[in-house]
């Protein structure tokens, strides 16, 4: 027999991500962050090679990475709008999380399962932070698939990419629920 746990299960059904635009001070400080990280590290990964890490940006290095995304925006030719929004979450921040996908060399695991492993940490650890009380959400844009803005901001290597960047802070307000997908209409079932 199963054992339940209905009060996961619940959380599991009404989890929402909080805007990042909605998060406030105070965040986790970092004895508050360590088992959220843990929980996150939890994630399933085939092979154990741990293709992903973690790099935590606290709040005065956000003005350094605001100004980075400026700097690469213009570069890129990007218009205005396009800067700000890429500059904004930096700009906005209180406390965020990269996770790094670092994929490693591996003859039996694949890149791209390596690839899920380090998506799947970004859920773990946005529901964990969600779970522990804390606003949370999972952001990337632009500045996250530019090289030279990953090079510049995170020191990543050339094989490495950020997977997201998870904001954590306290929340503001409850957002309201968005439509979720017609369950009926994204199963099959195969009895045979």
């Amino acid at each position: 027999m199963p054992n339940p746990n209905p009060n996961a299960l619940d959380f599991l059904l009404t989890r929402r991500s909080r805007p990042a635009k909605t998060l406030q001070a105070p965040a986790p400080d970092r004895a508050q962050l360590r088992p959220l990280l843990q929980a996150a590290a939890r994630t399933p990964d085939h092979g154990k090679l741990e293709p992903w890490r973690f790099i935590v940006i606290e709040k005065p290095a956000m003005a350094r990475l605001a100004e980075i995304a400026q700097r690469r925006g213009e570069a890129l030719g990007l218009d205005a709008d396009q800067i700000a929004k890429g500059r904004s979450q930096f700009d906005q921040g209180h406390l965020a999380v990269a996770v790094i996908e670092s994929p490693k060399p591996s003859e039996k695991i694949p890149a791209l399962e390596q690839t899920y492993s380090a998506g799947a940490v970004c859920l773990a650890l946005l529901n964990a932070a969600l779970s522990a009380g804390w606003g949370a959400n999972w952001l990337s844009g632009w500045p996250s698939h530019d090289r030279a803005f990953m090079r510049e901001a995170f020191a990543l290597a050339d094989h490495e990419r950020i997977a997201g960047l998870i904001h954590i802070a306290t929340e503001t307000s409850t957002p309201p629920d968005r439509p979720r997908p017609d369950l009926d209409a994204i199963t099959s079932w195969m009895p045979e």
